[in-house]
């Protein structure tokens, strides 16, 4: 019963303190909200082409005017608009100037087909759709020759608009900006969590309370099992609360195995927990605690990709990045959101488990060996 009252009050504590628990919600969540939407075009995989806008000119006797007039038409409702040019203007010029994206002539022998060099995509599109279109063109014409009726059936006056179709031969999703931080965030202020569990009998002590604390009728295994306890409650709701938030506030993807991911992220929970508590037993000085983890917290947000994405890191980089804590739990979630892949949260699981296990040994022998707290 003590320490279920010694967590209780661990966690009425934690939550007068206006402070943490504004840096603990409020601050991944800002910092979601501007990564997600600062960074968006980082992790957008399509590209969106604007209408394009061709000059043309027909030098032939109007000869290709009947096949011609259809496929502008069609083209028109695809954004690629066919303008004729006047007589008056030089069409290889005004494509030249970039007032459009290609100049078409027409001659009796084919099409002259003229681009700007610095729109290639939509140079790609017009070359393509053109050398479609002739090649076409000169299909019915060798049909006209041997069986006029069918030509018909080659050249079809019917409208065509899906000129480009896309199909991709990897359609597993990827996270987009939103997707991407509210994991790399949530996982960082879990880690973070180390910091207010270093505090847990060092504050005592620092508050001169740990004496009292000692002389009450209460067990010190007590009092750790309860403050330990306490501060674990605490720090998963705040990831529970930041997870909840994204999810319907921001449209984060958490996937369809939110269990799983609750699993990863409890476990991470346990081991930031037992390093904050590790490190204040290991250090003496009152700073040292908060010093020590707050640069460790950094660098392993920095090289676990919490600001910015890190893709196929290469030699040393891939082996400091592979020493980030969060870049495990990043990868382990990302699989099982986005691949259904869930033994992904084994080796992250059996990771934070080992390292809390190392750290609470620390704790409790480096406990056992003094007097008081």
């Amino acid at each position: 019963m003590n320490i279920f009252n010694i967590a209780k009050n661990e966690i009425k504590r934690d939550f007068r303190d206006i402070r943490t628990l504004v840096f603990m919600l409020a601050f991944p969540l800002v910092l979601m909200l501007v990564l997600g939407t600062a960074l968006s075009n980082a992790f957008t995989t399509s590209i969106t082409i604007d209408d394009m806008n061709v000059l043309y000119k027909d030098t032939t006797n109007g000869e290709f005017s009947q096949y011609l007039d259809p496929f502008f038409k069609a083209a028109d409702k695809s954004g690629i608009h066919f303008k004729k040019a006047p007589s008056n203007v030089d069409g290889k010029n005004e494509v030249k100037q970039s007032k459009y994206d290609g100049y078409v002539e027409v001659k009796q022998n084919g099409l002259q087909l003229y681009l700007n060099e610095r729109n290639s995509i939509e140079g790609s599109i017009l070359q393509g759709m053109l050398t479609s279109f002739v090649d076409k063109y000169n299909i019915a014409s060798e049909v006209v020759k041997v069986a006029p009726e069918k030509v018909g059936t080659v050249i079809s006056n019917e409208k065509q608009d899906d000129f480009i179709k896309e199909t991709s031969l990897q359609p597993n999703k990827q996270p987009g900006s939103m997707d991407y931080y509210a994991i790399v965030i949530t996982t960082m202020i879990a880690l973070y969590g180390a910091i207010s569990a270093s505090m847990l009998i060092f504050g005592e002590r620092v508050r001169k309370t740990a004496d009292r604390l000692i002389a009450s009728p209460v067990r010190k295994s007590e009092i750790f099992i309860g403050k330990v306890l306490g501060n674990i409650v605490i720090n998963t709701l705040c990831v529970v609360l930041v997870i909840a938030f994204s999810k319907f506030v921001y449209k984060a993807n958490w996937g369809d195995h939110l269990g799983m991911v609750f699993l990863v992220l409890l476990t991470e929970v346990l081991m930031a927990v037992s390093i904050g508590l590790g490190v204040s037993f290991l250090t003496k000085s009152s700073a040292g605690p908060r010093v020590i983890l707050m640069l460790v917290i950094q660098l392993a947000s920095f090289f676990g990709g919490a600001y910015f994405k890190i893709e196929n890191p290469g030699g040393i980089l891939k082996f400091i990045t592979n020493l980030s804590p969060l870049t495990w739990e990043n990868q382990s979630i990302t699989k099982i959101i986005y691949a259904n892949d869930l033994s992904a949260a084994i080796p992250a699981v059996t990771f934070n488990i080992g390292v809390a296990i190392v750290f609470f040994l620390i704790a409790v022998i480096s406990l056992q060996r003094r007097e008081g707290l």
